[in-house]
């Protein structure tokens, strides 16, 4: 069910950009207002969501380890998987960040041959997330060339190095191949494997097919279709010095490419996707594990009326004794006599 109402959200997507790219009174409004739109929602859902994380207090330390913690000098500990330190927090962040450290030691848990358990060797889901944000941030700074003039000479560097496998005109990027290659393993995975699958909601699946959808119509913009890059950068320039202009004869393919790209800023700050921000400000993550060198206190906490088993004794040792009940202190023989 996830699935199809996905596939459906996106393919009307689609359509509607079609449709709007091709009636020429739309281009304006298909090729600028959207456009800024989604980056008005973008910055705002961002910095919405930041703020309202950065407020939450976290009283207590709750990361997750994965490693010994550090109590006896003579017994090691994990470093960067029990943290203690803020240097050792920060170098476990970026490890969590660059490499996707706690996804790497992601081990795979069945039965197997009766009731024997068994745990295996899972580094695909690893390596295909790895493949896709880094191929992504490429793609992204390749980008770059149509929002400066002159470009960037390290876009320049990048285009060449991820180009270098030239085949035919214009040459393939690599990363266009990785990028598709992995989102398309992350969306079989969701389909193929049982548990997964049932855990999978449409907002696990509309970024995916979302993202297939603007790496396709990106991809036949570039391989196919011919788009002139010169009107692309001038439609650009023009978003970015707030002076709009809509050159003529982009193409259709274009401007389905920009509405799916203005729906995923969108929605990026609204949906799981926003993990790329949230996990800098996870407690799970980003706190050490020092709950026992430091005590740390509930703020929430307020003042209330205690009343210390002492009292409690005083109060009921004479039915506490009745019955059988084991107390601290004895009734005085005065008061369990009742003589003077």
């Amino acid at each position: 069910m996830g699935i199809r109402f996905s596939l459906a959200a996106v393919v009307a997507l689609v359509l509607v950009s079609f449709l709007g790219g091709r009636a020429a009174g739309l281009n304006h409004f298909f090729g600028v207002t959207l456009p800024y739109i989604a980056i008005l929602a973008f910055l705002g859902g961002v910095v919405f969501r930041t703020l309202r994380w950065a407020r939450s207090p976290v009283p207590f330390r709750i990361p997750t380890t994965a490693g010994q913690q550090k109590s006896l000098s003579w017994i090691p500990y994990s470093r960067f998987d029990n943290p203690v330190t803020k240097a050792q927090t920060v170098g476990r962040m970026i490890l969590e960040v660059l490499l996707f450290r706690s996804l790497f030691r992601n081990t795979k848990f069945e039965m197997q041959k009766g009731a024997k358990f068994y745990y295996q060797w899972e580094k695909w889901l690893w390596l295909a997330g790895l493949a896709f944000h880094y191929s992504f941030l490429v793609i992204l700074i390749r980008h770059l060339r149509f929002f400066t003039e002159p470009t960037l000479f390290f876009v320049h560097d990048i285009e060449r190095l991820d180009g270098f496998w030239q085949v035919g005109l214009p040459g393939i990027y690599m990363t266009d191949l990785i990028f598709m290659l992995a989102v398309t393993y992350l969306l079989i995975r969701r389909l193929i494997i049982p548990q997964v699958r049932y855990i999978s909601l449409p907002q696990d699946f509309f970024p995916l097919l979302l993202i297939i959808a603007i790496g396709t119509t990106g991809i036949l913009t570039r391989y196919f279709t011919k788009v002139d890059l010169i009107k692309v950068k001038q439609l650009v320039m023009g978003l970015i010095s707030f002076k709009p202009v809509v050159p003529e004869g982009i193409g259709v393919v274009f401007y389905i490419h920009l509405f799916l790209v203005s729906v995923l800023f969108a929605y990026f700050p609204f949906s799981k996707l926003m993990h790329a921000g949230g996990v800098l400000l996870s407690p799970t993550r980003n706190v050490p594990n020092d709950s026992r060198i430091r005590r740390h206190i509930n703020p929430w906490d307020y003042p209330v009326k205690v009343h210390t088993y002492a009292q409690y004794e005083d109060h009921f040792r004479e039915k506490m004794i009745e019955a059988g009940l084991p107390v601290d202190k004895e009734l005085d023989e005065a008061a369990v006599t009742g003589k003077d």
